[in-house]
């Protein structure tokens, strides 16, 4: 027999309340005690835990949701739940816990969707405010814009409350620069390229619940100088002279865009502020042969500015990133910043351009810009909330609000380091709750995107209706999530006919070819099934599962998701060759019919997961397999076709191909094979050859043979029968000969048409 009893005086300091431990139980245990006005550190560890309140009062906080803690309350915490325990009364609360590790328990809590979600909570999505000195490029697309807007979508179609909110941010210097060279006032400048960044983006399909335009915004001025006067009132910033830079010729103060030198940090070339090669910030003074915009070297002199000796602050960072989701890419630099032995941060910076603060210590000054997006964020809820009827303060921001960041590693220092410390002291009650999501630099054809250099691809040079789909899935797949990567013109063309085309429209278009020829266009139901039917059932349950994880908060990536959605096609068009060999085969029409079931739920679940990656043609698969509007709730499991389901896969149009596919050099070997077709299958002279596969028009084997033959006596090119049957449209066919025939056969058969 083992008897424990709760005693005061053994009771030690442990997560940020009092513990003891109990031996001999089999589990670990412990008595806790929370004192009146304490709550413990917001934690999650493998093990399952058991709490129960044996006297006190106060209140759980478990994954955001608040639950009360009375005397005989008993709670137990699965795996990896974050949980708190706040003692809200006048004594002490004392519970005892037990604690185990379940291999098993905790596998399944990992990788549990629902737990993993935000429940009732309200998430606020955000994509760093784009600066309005010009509009936006694919590199600038395919990081924090496009992943928050499939991220938003994903958790909407789980249920979740998200919105996604950016806007422009108007107060940068470097709106001042572009003012400057295009012969206009800030404001203007601001204006006109906000307005199109909003354009953009709506070209790219990426609705927005909140657009802040700080410079238009009447009540934005005034919020924002509240909360500076609170982060003052807090007593840890201070008007403090230090180092600055000042122009040769003008006197006037450098800072961000006009001035340039060697990173403090690594050596590299950096502009004035932050280095966006490590990461880490300037203050200008520091930078190694600074030069101004003019390439002359600046006077050194020094300026009154308020600062934030932030290095004070090293403890308060690392514990706000123990609580939510934080890539280490984010805590390594933190812990690299708090190795300087000081890191005193001004956060007002003379100059004409933004919102003065009220406190007259620094007349000239404006709030710089990048504390003041901290503000901006809360600013935007507010705005939000104004619109839906919800009371969502900027001023009072809330426990329950789940924030997500979406931005580029040149801006980590801001969002994951320097906000933290602004809202712990404008807001002391307050623990934010923030996950962190960082890209990488999208390089164009090896090199950094550059509006300069004229080296860039603008989002409206290539984005239209039918181009939308091509882009995001392209982008979702190459985008620099871990490491930089590469935009290569020639590589997205490929992609779009190769596997957008040529691969998942081939698909589509054949399976509605054969739904047509062997069920009369509509859905047939499963019939018998092989060993064969069930191990693809279970694939496509895996690939959900693969997906699924790929788009949830914590594990997000857009690469893994769009590979898991190619991945869905890939899988399927295997079982399709595979399946379709008994296709005309009497005996097997049961076998053959769940084949068929088996493919239509693959389109479905094609359509359902494709939905937050690509919107559009998620809409027109759901609407091509009769089952409505888009979809808009995220599948649990995989599920067949209803049974007699009109289906219109075999003419549908999913993706436009590039000029390359459609190249008039082609039309003549088009010509040349739509008649070669034309007599193998003995068809009338109007029928439609080009835009149609042999499938769909219902070529059997003995006739693609023929065809087969044709090819390889005119052209020596050896097309497979799975080429043939399954490799897109009599005009594809064409260009892919066009690609493999050497070019004297190809005039020598062309010259003979004529």
């Amino acid at each position: 027999m083992i008897i424990a009893s709760y005693d005061a005086d053994v009771l030690e300091q442990a997560f940020g309340i009092d513990m003891s431990s109990v031996e001999g139980l089999g589990t670990g245990a412990g008595w806790g005690r929370v004192a009146p006005g304490v709550t413990s550190e917001r934690h999650h560890h493998d093990e399952t835990e058991l709490f129960v309140v044996v006297s006190g009062t106060g209140e759980f906080v478990v994954d955001g949701a608040t639950h009360p803690a009375a005397p005989g309350t008993v709670i137990l915490f699965e795996p990896f739940e974050t949980h708190v325990l706040t003692n809200t009364g006048e004594a002490d609360l004392v519970f005892f816990t037990q604690y185990w590790r379940d291999a098993e328990r905790a596998v399944t809590s990992a990788g549990n969707a629902e737990r993993k979600g935000f429940g009732d909570r309200p998430v606020f999505v955000f994509s760093t405010p784009p600066t309005p000195n010009g509009d936006l490029h694919l590199g600038h697309l395919s990081g924090p814009y496009l992943g928050a807007d499939a991220f938003t979508r994903f958790q909407r179609m789980n249920g979740a409350e998200a919105y996604h909110l950016t806007g422009s941010d108007d107060y940068q210097s470097y709106v001042v620069g572009a003012a400057r060279a295009e012969d206009r006032t800030p404001a203007d400048t601001a204006a006109h390229y906000s307005a199109e960044i909003a354009e953009t983006l709506r070209l790219m399909d990426i609705p927005l619940d909140q657009y802040t335009v700080t410079d238009q915004d009447p009540a934005y001025r005034e919020g924002l100088q509240d909360f500076f006067s609170k982060v003052v009132a807090s007593g840890e910033v201070s008007v403090t002279e230090h180092d600055a830079l000042f122009d040769a010729a003008t006197g006037r103060y450098l800072y961000e865009v006009d001035v340039k030198g060697g990173c403090p940090g690594c050596g590299n070339g950096t502009s004035g502020n932050i280095c966006e090669e490590c990461g880490e910030p300037n203050t200008v003074a520091d930078l190694a042969e600074p030069r101004s915009a003019a390439q002359a070297a600046p006077v050194r002199g020094t300026s009154a500015r308020w600062t934030l000796p932030l290095h004070t602050f090293s403890g308060q960072v690392r514990d706000h990133h123990k609580l939510g989701r934080v890539p280490a890419r984010l805590r390594e630099l933190a812990d690299r910043l708090f190795a300087r032995p000081s890191l005193d941060i001004p956060i007002t910076h003379p100059s004409e351009w933004g919102v003065e603060p009220r406190e007259g210590d620094t007349e000239g000054q404006v709030i710089w810009v990048w504390p003041e997006m901290s503000y901006g964020f809360l600013h935007g809820i507010q705005s939000l909330g104004g619109r839906l009827g919800r009371d969502w303060r900027a001023a009072e921001p809330a426990a329950d609000w789940k924030i997500v960041h979406f931005f580029g590693y040149d801006n980590s220092f801001y969002h994951s380091v320097l906000y933290p410390v602004l809202y712990k002291l404008a807001f002391p009650g307050w623990q934010p709750d923030i996950d962190y999501h960082v890209n990488e630099f999208y390089l164009l054809e090896g090199q950094k995107f550059s509006t300069s250099r004229r080296h860039a691809i603008w989002g409206k040079e290539i984005l239209n209706p039918d181009t939308v789909d091509a882009v995001r899935f392209f982008l979702s797949a190459t985008r620099p999530e871990g490491l930089r990567t590469n935009f290569q013109r020639a590589a997205y063309e490929k992609t779009l006919d190769d596997t957008l085309i040529g691969t998942w429209q081939a698909w589509l278009n054949d399976l509605g070819a054969r739904v047509a020829k062997h069920h009369g266009g509509r859905a047939p139901d499963a019939g018998n099934w092989t060993p064969e039917h069930q191990a693809f059932l279970a694939r496509l349950g895996a690939r959900l599962t693969a997906v699924t994880g790929a788009l949830s908060g914590d594990a997000f990536s857009l690469n893994q998701a769009a590979a898991e959605l190619d991945g869905i096609v890939a899988d399927t068009v295997r079982f399709a060759r595979a399946e379709g060999l008994l296709t005309d085969t009497a005996g097997w029409e049961n076998e053959n019919r769940t084949a068929i079931a088996l493919e239509l739920a693959a389109a479905r679940l094609l359509a359902h997961a494709a939905t937050p990656v690509m919107p559009r043609f998620a809409a027109r698969l759901a609407a091509a397999l009769g089952t409505g509007d888009a979809p808009s709730a995220w599948p649990r499991t995989v599920e067949l076709l209803t049974p007699g389901t009109e289906v219109a896969l075999a003419d549908a149009v999913f993706f436009t191909p590039t000029a390359a596919a459609a190249d008039a050099g082609t039309a003549p070997l088009t010509d040349w094979l739509s008649a070669t077709v034309r007599a193998a299958l003995r068809l009338e002279g109007d029928e439609p050859i080009a835009d149609r596969t042999l499938t769909q028009l219902a070529a059997g084997s003995l006739q693609a043979v023929t065809v087969q033959y044709q090819i390889l006596d005119a052209l020596d090119v050896d097309l497979s029968m799975d080429e043939l049957l399954h490799g897109g449209t009599v005009a594809e066919l064409a260009a892919v000969l066009a690609d493999r025939a050497e070019p004297a056969a190809v005039a020598a058969l062309t010259e003979g048409q004529h």
